[in-house]
């Protein structure tokens, strides 16, 4: 990875935790909590954080509950998503 790519990869880091802070604070606290635990398994993919990112602001414009969103289950919800982005070995 160049120099140049990183500081970009970090530049796009940068802007989308930008984003994630204008969530409401429920959806804000899901949020760090699926990065919290996508951190732990290891995935470092801005795409799927940026996919988290653009359900929960959908979620927001709808006027829905996080729960609505998520469903009670945060870690089928977050495992999911890992699913569909092939990202998860499971």
């Amino acid at each position: 990875m160049s120099f140049q790519e990183m500081r970009d990869g970090k530049k796009e880091w940068r802007i989308l935790q930008a984003a994630v802070k204008t969530l409401p604070k429920d959806y804000y606290i899901v949020y760090r909590e699926i990065q919290k635990y996508f951190f732990k398994i290891g995935v470092t993919d801005t795409q799927v954080f940026r996919e988290l990112l653009e359900i929960f602001e959908d979620g927001v414009l709808r006027e829905v509950d996080i729960l609505q969103v998520t469903g009670r289950d945060i870690a089928a919800f977050s495992d999911s998503l890992l699913r569909q982005d092939d990202l998860c070995e499971k």
